[in-house]
């Protein structure tokens, strides 16, 4: 039977790692080779910098959901605290934003394809776009088990070159470019080759790599036991991002030394195919293969739910809000898909040019979503402050660190126009908020919606 409310059928272990995939995907395994040529050794700290930033905005986000389990996702706590605009344009806002990221990671699979097979790139994208969609029509716990495979190849296959890249270190294993060594850092132009100006360059795909960590916010509908769960899977990211980002890129950049590494490909491939075992690169190409598909699976369930809230609210056709025999959102997900089809579309026509684009359009609208949760919690402190003195899962250093960390995002966003090939996504992106505002005027002028 159809119904109009989500099942809580996602256990503990698939959201601790849906948690982990969503801080792992294509911008780690594609992009940060692309932030190495930019910055060198010092792209450590700027993944270290914007990994402590989004804890505290996940810090935000847990202490808005645990006040009111009755909000779906972040876009209902915007609609409470800063009004319905915000919740509009937010939600739609998420909805874009992933379907961008879902189009680089489809972009991804085409590249990564090509490892074995030299066949043009939209062909793969469309294939892992039509088999990923069948999948999440079948039930929210087939997305589940889906995303907690895909996860755990991920956080094997890293741990797995930390801990042989510490080995190499230590017994100063000799590879085709120079032997293995923690000099190999600094001793290529030092930590900074390229000054501060390529150190901030790097930010751009590295805020890209973290897209998809506020995932565990919009599962909050579907999660059992939420209460123990998302506190469990927040507390949890400073370690993710030590040795999931830190901890292998410094033991990629020890083993090979970053002027050997390409902008476009994968580090992780490249560092095994050093090794000398061409099998090695053949198994971690297919785990960042399954990494890119696994983010074009979240980036499915994400938007598909999205518009189920949008419909719930009155923000999109009511009849997102309805959901197919199997408990999932099936109208929102196929649409999701056909507006996917554009990426297939764009890898035919600019496959040099795509992902670079997407990435960076998405970072900037992903940067709205993380600014809105922080501003909607600063309200809720002000005029929620028993619930904010009762939470037992608080953000620390709020309000402070709220302002802080959107001056950081601020500041982002300059660099992101500063950069050449990122810069006209930084006009681009606009046209979408201004259709956006023009759309919520147009329903509130109709007497669709009511401040």
């Amino acid at each position: 039977m159809a119904g109009t409310k989500l099942e809580r059928r996602l256990k503990n272990r698939h959201i601790q790692l849906i948690a982990i995939g969503g801080a792992i995907g294509t911008g780690l395994f594609l992009g940060s080779g692309k932030s190495i040529h930019l910055a060198g050794p010092s792209i450590l700290f700027a993944y270290l910098i914007i990994g402590v930033a989004l804890f505290f905005v996940m810090r935000a986000l847990g202490q808005l959901l645990l006040s009111n389990l009755d909000h779906l996702s972040f876009i209902d706590f915007a609609d409470e605290y800063i009004g319905p605009w915000a919740g509009f344009i937010t939600g739609w806002t998420y909805w874009f934003c992933w379907i961008m990221t879902a189009m680089a990671d489809i972009t991804a699979v085409g590249k990564y394809i090509q490892f074995w097979f030299q066949i043009p790139q939209w062909i793969p994208a469309l294939l892992c776009l039509v088999v990923l969609t069948i999948l999440n029509l079948l039930t929210v716990r087939m997305y589940g088990e889906i995303e907690f495979w895909f996860a755990l190849i991920k956080v094997i296959t890293i741990v797995a070159l930390i801990l042989v890249g510490i080995v190499m270190i230590i017994v100063g294993f000799k590879t085709d470019t120079g032997r293995v060594s923690i000099q190999n850092l600094w001793a290529y132009g030092g930590l900074f080759p390229n000054g501060l100006s390529g150190f901030f360059l790097g930010f751009q795909m590295a805020v890209f790599s973290f897209v998809g960590i506020e995932l565990v916010g919009v599962t909050s509908a579907e999660t059992a036991d939420p209460e123990k769960t998302l506190p469990r899977a927040i507390n949890s990211l400073p370690v993710r991002v030590l040795l999931f980002y830190v901890g292998a890129l410094f033991v990629i950049l020890c083993i090979n030394p970053w002027t050997q590494l390409s902008a476009d490909s994968s580090p992780f491939v490249k560092v095994f195919t050093l090794i000398g075992i061409p099998a090695a690169a053949g198994v971690i190409n297919f785990v960042v293969l399954t990494s890119a598909a696994s983010a074009c699976n979240s980036g499915l369930f994400s938007t598909s739910r999205m518009l189920f809230s949008l419909g719930k609210k009155g923000d999109a056709p009511k009849s997102f809000s309805i959901l197919g025999r199997s408990s999932v959102p099936s109208l929102g997900l196929i649409t999701s898909t056909i507006a996917l089809s554009v990426g297939v579309v764009l890898n035919y026509f600019l496959p040099d040019f795509v992902f670079t684009l997407v990435t960076s359009i998405s970072a900037i609208c992903f940067i709205w979503v993380w600014s809105i949760i922080l501003i909607a919690h600063l309200i809720y402190l002000k005029k929620r402050p028993d619930l904010a003195v009762s939470s037992k899962f608080k953000a620390p250093f709020a309000p402070v660190m709220n302002w802080l960390i959107l001056l950081f995002f601020a500041f982002l966003l300059v660099l992101i126009g500063w950069a050449q090939d990122t810069r006209v996504a930084l006009f681009v992106t606009p046209v979408w908020f201004i259709l956006l505002a023009a759309a919520y005027a147009y329903r509130k002028n109709r007497g669709v919606i009511s401040d």
